[in-house]
């Protein structure tokens, strides 16, 4: 599969997250903000990072640019898209997903190996993992608290769209320890955690992120 990787001002992990794209079997296709082409790409990964400067709002800019316009299409026809941190703000911002990532309720930026259970493996990006299966990988966010109101939490819970939980320790205030989740038709996910800073034995943070790089051909192709 060909997967883009969009690229923002400030982004931080896009050459990161095509590394896991590579390392889960898909060639990394490299999309820029500017650009109204997705390349015929299949898929798209909204990189973390601090795009824009995080003025207004984490995400509030580039849910604007010209390339998030083609995405937002593109993924209410069905197109997975999967946005980690940064990436899940601006899918938050861009009305693809319901809520919000505040500032850490202990207002200090968390770099940490964080566990998570994975709670629904009914998306293209968890389709690798096991239900309830439990892993470890990287966190590191200022504002990455997920809030919404009680009615969307309650909904959320009901439709199974909650997709990770944080385990041990909830490291930012994420209300119900919720570290992801999906739209209703689970192709779109955002997750706060890093899975692409942990997709290979030689930087230290083992391969438990893998599994949301190489879901894609065997839940897309099932």
């Amino acid at each position: 599969m060909k997967i883009g990787v969009v690229t923002f001002p400030g982004s931080l992990d896009d050459v990161d997250a095509q590394r896991a794209v590579s390392f889960g079997g898909h060639e990394a296709v490299a999309l820029w903000h500017g650009d109204h082409d997705l390349k015929a790409v299949d898929a798209v990964v909204l990189p973390g990072g601090f795009s824009y400067g995080d003025y207004l709002r984490c995400g509030a800019i580039s849910r604007f640019s010209p390339v998030m316009t083609e995405v937002i299409a593109a993924a209410e026809r069905g197109m997975p898209v999967l946005g980690i941190c940064n990436g899940f703000q601006i899918l938050c911002e861009s009305h693809l997903l319901p809520g919000a990532l505040i500032r850490n309720d202990h207002r200090r930026f968390v770099c940490r190996d964080q566990r998570l259970r994975i709670e629904n493996v009914d998306t293209p990006w968890t389709a690798a993992y096991a239900s309830g299966q439990e892993i470890t990988v990287v966190l590191k966010n200022g504002e990455g608290g997920y809030v919404a109101d009680e009615a969307t939490l309650d909904r959320l819970e009901g439709e199974g769209r909650v997709v990770a939980r944080y385990l041990d320790i909830n490291p930012n205030g994420s209300m119900r320890d919720i570290a992801g989740v999906s739209n209703e038709r689970g192709n779109v996910v955002g997750l706060m955690p890093h899975p692409e800073h942990a997709v290979e034995d030689l930087t230290g943070s083992g391969t438990d992120g893998l599994g949301f790089f190489t879901s894609l051909a065997e839940q897309v192709f099932a």
